[in-house]
């Protein structure tokens, strides 16, 4: 059966219950990009013990899905359109607190790990990650513990307060104002030398926050910071 919501393509395929086992892990896969999703759904269905209900490619989507499946388990990206995978994370442990997830993403910064666990995900893993390691997360996370990508785990210091809370900032909340003004003067297509005008600041220190911004951001290049503006909403994206 294949259904459609707010013109976002995703798929159902549910294992009529007399066929399926009841220890089985039901996961929706929730990722903007169809051909991760396939390589996704194919390596999960090697797992036995594994079953994909539904596929998502945006966080919005993903929300309904949950409510309609109630599956075990969420496979959520971070940058997607429509809705992005840290306010979809954070809506669905708000409406079905039972309901894992386990974040997947390229991206490695540790502003990303730390809002992604604050947000209520279980489990943060990498894009280049083996199959060993994704059923292995899963499990892992399913089991009530919580996993971290390999090398990921070694590096996040997450800082606790007196009251245990832990002390966790989303990516955006990590930069300095300077910083976010520079971030969207970059993405409406300014130039270091008219940046530098424009903030009467050298053109050394327009490069130094630019750097200092894509490194929290983990953005490597103008297109990847202005698609971020884009998606906080920034800039318009017909600039």
């Amino acid at each position: 059966m294949r259904t459609y919501l707010h013109k976002s393509i995703f798929k159902i395929e549910k294992t009529p219950d007399k066929y399926r086992a009841k220890s089985r892990i039901s996961v929706i896969l929730v990722e903007d990009h169809a051909i991760v999703r396939e390589g996704l759904r194919s390596l999960l269905s090697i797992d036995p013990d594994i079953d994909v209900v539904g596929e998502a490619d945006n966080g919005r989507v993903a929300i309904q899905l949950v409510g309609s499946l109630k599956p075990s388990l969420v496979l959520m990206d971070l940058s997607m359109p429509g809705m992005n995978g840290m306010d979809a994370i954070r809506e669905i442990k708000k409406r079905y607190p039972d309901v894992k997830v386990v974040v997947i993403t390229a991206h490695k910064a540790e502003e990303y790990v730390r809002f992604s666990l604050q947000a209520g995900a279980s489990g943060y893993l990498l894009k280049d990650a083996t199959y060993a390691e994704l059923t292995t997360s899963i499990n892992k996370v399913m089991e009530g513990k919580v996993y971290l990508s390999q090398g990921l785990a070694d590096k996040l210091v997450i800082g606790h307060s007196d009251s245990g809370v832990v002390d966790a900032r989303s990516p955006w909340e990590a930069l300095t104002h300077r910083e976010r003004i520079v971030l969207k003067l970059i993405a409406e297509g300014q130039h270091n030398k008219n940046i530098a005008n424009y903030l009467c600041i050298s053109v050394k220190t327009v490069e130094k926050h630019r750097s200092n911004l894509m490194k929290k951001l983990d953005l490597h290049n103008t297109a990847a910071v202005t698609a971020f503006a884009i998606e906080r909403q920034l800039v318009s994206p017909w600039i």
